[in-house]
């Protein structure tokens, strides 16, 4: 067994997208080869209505796919190919924009106004960049869980974990994707496949994640109860980027760690990046610009 060593913790940045939403971004636009096949993630937590009720109105993507979890709330969706739907609290979208779609988000909050989801960017290889568009919408229901012996507890949203298989499908980047819980004050080893990019976001809780040579330590706001108020201080949420190993060990704090485990197979491809669309060149780039312009960027229907 080798114990994955921590390359960086990093805090998230607080960022507006949309029309106007506030939310707190963990990484993304130019942060590509540690954390590839994966482009962003975004922490989307708020209890102000005014703060995200604008949403996310038309907008294009092109060469990605966009995993979207919902915790507290809802997210009503549409695309130009005449999907349309709500993800509550517990469910996952992900989308393959492929060579193209347009499609908005609008996020509602609960009864209490509030409204908490986290949205990641996988990337596509080139020989896929221009793949029919395509849904996977899942049901909280859809969505293995188990629990182990010590209490810990694992969501597989995508990949295989204690035995369980994730209800995502057929995605180009082959992820895990795992909501973990481990209870005060426990320790716990997670294996993760060694030819695999990872890292951890912790969203609740705190604890810290060991190696062999530099023990550090990750507090997050303290928001296990979910009737308590969340709260919003852009230095408790940390992402820890691991570098190889076939295994991280997480220790929890007194309050329990929460966290979404993600890891990924590099794809190892050029980024042409701008906005929503991401390609390999800048001459796609170009391209991709000019056809919204002329209305060709929808290539299925």
């Amino acid at each position: 067994m080798s114990l994955r060593p921590i390359k960086k913790i990093v805090e998230t940045k607080p960022t507006i997208e949309g029309a106007g939403v506030k939310l707190q971004r963990a990484f993304g636009f130019g942060q590509t080869t540690d954390f590839d096949p994966f482009l962003l993630l975004d922490d989307f937590r708020n209890d102000n209505p005014d703060d995200y009720l604008a949403g996310f109105p038309w907008h294009p993507h092109r060469g990605i796919e966009t995993i979207t979890y919902v915790l507290a709330g809802s997210v009503e969706h549409g695309d130009s190919l005449g999907n349309k739907g709500k993800m509550i609290a517990g469910d996952v979208q992900w989308m393959t924009a492929g060579s193209g779609i347009l499609h908005q988000e609008m996020p509602k909050g609960d009864e209490r106004g509030r409204m908490h989801g986290f949205q990641l960017w996988a990337n596509l290889p080139s020989s896929l960049k221009m793949t029919h568009p395509r849904y996977q919408d899942i049901p909280s229901t859809a969505i293995p869980e188990v629990t182990d012996d010590d209490g810990t507890h694992v969501r597989v949203v995508c990949g295989e974990f204690w035995g369980k298989k994730g209800p995502v499908e057929g995605v180009a980047a082959d992820p895990n994707y795992l909501d973990v819980f481990v209870p005060a004050r426990k320790r716990k080893l997670l294996k993760i496949e060694t030819d695999r990019n990872a890292f951890a976001y912790v969203f609740a809780g705190s604890g810290s994640f060991r190696d062999a040579s530099h023990p550090r330590a990750v507090l997050t706001d303290q928001v296990m109860n979910p009737e308590a108020a969340p709260v919003y201080d852009a230095t408790n949420h940390s992402l820890v980027l691991f570098d190889r190993g076939d295994s991280i060990s997480v220790q929890a704090g007194d309050e329990g760690i929460r966290f979404l485990l993600i890891s990924g197979k590099p794809i190892e491809e050029p980024v042409a990046w701008y906005g929503p669309i991401v390609m390999n060149t800048q001459e796609e780039l170009r391209q991709a610009m000019a056809e919204l312009r002329t209305g060709a960027f929808i290539k299925h229907n």
